[in-house]
């Protein structure tokens, strides 16, 4: 989000996401599929991808990255 100058809208996705960590930060793998959480956040770029430039292309991708990686 930083690279894209998007540094301001991550209190509020961050907020959206409430629930998928537990206690310090841990992914919680019992309440939520990791692959669901992913594509939740990518869905959550998309519409900030269109808030600030109009469409949702700038956050194609970030499924597909953060599965393989």
């Amino acid at each position: 989000m930083g690279r894209l100058g998007w540094r301001g809208h991550f209190g509020g996705l961050a907020a959206r996401l409430d629930g998928a960590f537990g206690a310090g930060g841990v992914f919680a793998h019992d309440r939520l599929r990791f692959v669901d959480f992913v594509d939740e956040v990518e869905e959550l770029l998309e519409e900030v991808a269109r808030w600030e430039q109009g469409d949702e292309e700038a956050a194609d991708g970030f499924e597909e990255y953060v599965l393989q990686h």
